[in-house]
């Protein structure tokens, strides 16, 4: 089976979208109307009227400067500063007769000064062509021997991604090379090439979960799902002689809504976001997908969404250009003092008709020491004091701070503190024109838990029918002891409570940091309220989305979810003898504790509904029947 074994899941129920039930809404009658008239032909490249539509490629610029504009943006970006644009109209004065001094002397200190710090700029902008992707199987037979997962700098569009071929066969293409109506197949932890239709994944619902952190913010995984009249395409061989036409919105930088239709097999299905895969998230928790590209490169909807790299300075450059102003300033009243006293000389160097210092007059010109002319010789005399003093300021001052850059991002790269061991990435200086700005920060603004826990939750506490479980500390209680300056005093509680039982525990686990011999190893049935902490732990086990996943080697269960609380959830539930291990179209499986016979029992309740969570409910919840056959309302809140 060339798309190996398909995972048995089922969520045609249990989420408010049904496989293949879409209906037709209002919206979608506006296909082929302005605004709504792109038609992409599936697997169809041979068509005649595919032919005819000129959409562009997938290739993408993500840097700053391109060939054609590097030379002027890269100048007009150095003029920008003072002191340079100040040195470029010295050296425009240099080539005239009023220069003190020599051209080359004026020029070539100027172009060595732009020259560096405009080939600082390329070689930086060529370094975030080339950006770090962490990738499974991208490039066939190329992994590092003895690593599963390779690190390489590739650049984004020679990135690589399957495509069909037209035979059933399947062949790594790079990115920039898709187009649009080309069928993909996008495997596990790999990046999506483009904005995609979703027609089908390894699921036999056709669901696939989906990261998009780079295009929201948001770490919870959103689920997708395919219509039904697709879903059964989970083989390569299934597309040989697959041919579909998509009519949908013109490319649009809204990333929640998308209206269109597919007209496969000579039938028309509405088509929603629910079915739309954009370019930059992330496949997780799926072995695959196929999808169909319907927009490319630069009519994908991130790349509608961005904007050019704006051009960034930092606080000293502009402290040091108000320090050039004052310097400008000097210069300009020292010319001024020293025209006014040469024009006043020059006037009053008449005597009996006759020059007395007829040496200080240049034999190309009458009127830079004439005194007849003396308000001229003195405007004449200011240009040629400017180039004079202008060494009064430094024309290395800009490239010598470029200089101090470029040693920091050095610095900053191989900087152990600023290296996260447990993803393996160190920190990187894409550019060094802010690397100051670093130590200018005093307070961060933070809009979420998620930017502060790092999307890391562990169990560690509850609190079941007024009584609080855990003897764990949090964070929170940590920060508050040390500035208060207490001892936590928990700590000694904690390490003396423990007996030899608790010292010799399992393995920690991800997300359980729970230690409560009260509760656990079944020593929940002693307490007084154990049928409500039975239910608590049933719910624990029950309310959720997570999808078991089998380890073939270890043969340990672990939970792919939505969210690192809601895993964390479940997995406390396993620990404190609530195991969940199966879910099903119409149920949800798990072991628990019998506290009659003391061993564990298998229960199964039938899932009717699951209401999802929602920033206005605040909760989620599920609806099921259990064993007894009454109907329960589980529900898990956010706050």
């Amino acid at each position: 089976m060339a798309g190996g074994r398909r995972k048995k899941q089922h969520f045609s129920r249990i989420h408010a979208f049904t496989c293949g039930k879409a209906s037709f809404r209002g919206d979608h009658s506006l296909i082929g109307g302005p605004g709504f008239s792109r038609v992409v032909y599936c697997n169809d490249p041979e068509c005649f009227e595919a032919s005819l539509l000129n959409y562009g490629g997938n290739y993408v610029r993500s840097t700053k400067y391109s060939l054609a504009t590097f030379f002027p943006k890269s100048l007009f970006e150095q003029f920008r500063r003072v002191a340079n644009f100040y040195f470029l109209i010295c050296a425009i004065l240099s080539f005239t007769p009023l220069s003190p001094y020599s051209s080359i002397s004026n020029v070539l200190p100027l172009v060595v000064v732009i020259g560096a710090t405009m080939g600082k700029e390329a070689v930086e902008d060529w370094k975030r062509k080339k950006q770090e992707v962490a990738y499974s199987g991208y490039l066939a037979g190329e992994t590092e021997k003895g690593v599963g997962r390779a690190k390489r700098d590739i650049e984004m569009n020679n990135r690589k991604v399957k495509v069909h071929q037209g035979d059933g066969g399947f062949e790594h293409t790079k990115w920039m090379d898709l187009k649009v109506g080309d069928i993909v197949k996008v495997e596990k932890d790999e990046f999506f090439p483009a904005d995609l239709i979703l027609l089908s994944s390894s699921y036999e619902e056709a669901i696939c979960y989906v990261e998009t952190m780079n295009l929201d913010g948001e770490t919870n995984l959103k689920l997708k799902q395919a219509l039904e009249a697709t879903s059964s395409l989970h083989e390569d061989s299934s597309f040989q002689n697959f041919k579909a036409v998509i009519r949908c919105e013109d490319p649009n930088a809204n990333l929640y809504s998308f209206v269109g239709s597919l007209e496969f097999r000579k039938e028309q299905y509405p088509l929603s976001p629910q079915q739309l895969l954009l370019r930059d998230s992330k496949l997780r928790n799926t072995d695959y997908i196929f999808g169909a590209v319907i927009f490319t490169g630069h009519d994908t909807k991130v790349i509608q969404n961005s904007t050019e790299p704006p051009s960034k300075r930092s606080k000293i450059e502009r402290r040091m250009d108000k320090i050039v102003y004052v310097l400008f300033a000097l210069l300009v009243l020292l010319s001024v003092i020293g025209s006014i006293f040469f024009g006043i000389a020059t006037r009053e160097d008449l005597e009996n008709g006759k020059m007395t210092r007829w040496y200080l007059r240049p034999d190309e010109t009458t009127i830079y020491y004439e005194p007849e002319r003396a308000t001229v010789a003195a405007i004449l005399q200011f240009l040629t004091a400017l180039m004079l003093y202008s060494y009064l300021i430094p024309i290395s001052l800009y490239v010598s701070i470029e200089v101090v850059k470029v040693l920091q991002s050095i610095f900053i790269n191989q900087d152990l503190h600023m290296y996260y061991e447990e993803a393996d990435k160190p920190a990187r200086a894409r550019t060094s024109n802010l690397n100051e700005e670093l130590g200018q920060v005093d307070t961060i603004l933070s809009d979420k838990t998620g930017t502060l826990t790092c999307n890391s939750m562990e169990f560690i506490k509850c609190s079941v029918a007024g009584t609080s479980y855990g003897r764990g500390i949090t964070e929170v209680e940590k920060a508050l002891a040390w500035r208060k300056g207490s001892p936590l005093a928990q700590d000694v509680t904690e390490e003396e409570g423990q007996g030899e039982e608790f010292k010799k525990e399992k393995p920690s686990v991800k997300g359980f940091n729970f230690v409560d011999e009260r509760i656990m190893n079944g020593n929940w049935i002693k307490e007084p309220r154990a049928d409500v902490i039975q239910k608590f732990l049933r719910l624990l086990a029950v309310c959720h989305t997570a999808i078991p996943e089998v380890d073939e080697e270890t043969g340990r269960t672990s939970y792919e979810a939505e969210s690192p609380d809601e895993a964390a959830f479940v997995v406390a539930a396993r620990e404190l003898g609530f195991e969940f291990y199966e879910r099903t179209q119409t149920s949800i499986s798990f072991y628990e504790f019998d506290p009659l016979s003391g061993k564990k029992v298998e229960r199964s309740y039938n899932l009717l509904n699951i209401l999802e969570f929602s920033s206005s409910r605040k909760r989620m919840s599920v609806i099921v029947r259990n064993e007894e056959g009454k109907l329960l309302l589980l529900c898990k809140g956010a706050d």
